[in-house]
């Protein structure tokens, strides 16, 4: 059975580039123009993937969005904005979001972007455990990254990242206790020609933090203000019987 998508967007050509395309890889897709009726069948049927459209009429899509998640709907959501509209993108990830497209955008791309959406989904969802063997890894006291399989496990339990945050947390586990800047971040992470702000450095920055917070702290992420940020790793450890 092929994976069903659901893309709510209003604009009826680019529904039917983001249709046709998906469609020649096998998805079966559903189409709305407009927010209500998206947020109906996102709750009352199963997608594999959501696209949204953030200027829709109506209910534009971040009120989509933040009812779907407060519905409890997991489905995994990619939001179409427009170019050079980064507080669109900062938004929609703090709703929650799972990953994001600017108009216009190419087909590899889209099709780059669902695949990695559903494969970090279905990962989620099967609850792996600490991979083993030959793999590459990175340890940082409790910290393991698997640069190779974009897996990060902290204390023994899987954290479960978007593409983004677990390039950041990469980049910062390479070069620990040294002060990286956002403009450093930026150019490895998003490439010389991203046309987004530091912003964005920081909401994924921000989203990184809770996530290692919910794992004893042994691993921190330290804000050097006006600079960037560093990679603080507790190796310390406790000592029975003192």
């Amino acid at each position: 059975m092929s994976d069903k998508v659901l893309i709510i967007e209003d604009e009826p050509t680019l529904a039917r580039l983001v249709t046709y395309n998906l469609s020649q890889e096998g998805y079966e897709t559903e189409v709305v123009g407009n927010g209500a009726e998206g947020l109906h069948r996102a709750i009352h049927d199963s997608y594999a993937v959501i696209f949204l459209d953030l200027m829709l009429p109506g209910m534009n899509g971040f009120e989509v969005l933040q009812k779907l998640r407060q519905h409890g709907v997991k489905t995994p959501v990619i939001i179409l904005t427009a170019r050079n509209a980064e507080e669109e993108v900062v938004q929609g990830l703090r709703l929650g979001a799972d990953d994001y497209i600017t108009k216009p955008f190419g087909v590899a791309e889209l099709l780059a972007r669902t695949s990695a959406v559903l494969r970090r989904s279905r990962n989620e969802e099967g609850k792996p455990v600490v991979p083993s063997g030959g793999e590459k890894v990175i340890a940082l006291g409790d910290l393991q990254i698997f640069p190779e399989k974009y897996e990060v496990f902290l204390n023994g339990e899987w954290i479960s990242l978007r593409p983004k945050e677990f390039e950041v947390l990469l980049y910062l586990a390479e070069r620990p206790g040294i002060v990286i800047t956002r403009d450093d971040l930026m150019n490895v992470v998003w490439g010389f020609d991203y046309v987004g702000g530091q912003r964005t450095v920081d909401v994924h920055v921000s989203s990184l933090r809770k996530k290692l917070e919910l794992n004893q702290q042994s691993v921190q992420i330290e804000s050097i203000r006006g600079v960037g940020y560093k990679l603080i790793v507790n190796r310390k450890a406790s000592a029975p019987g003192r």
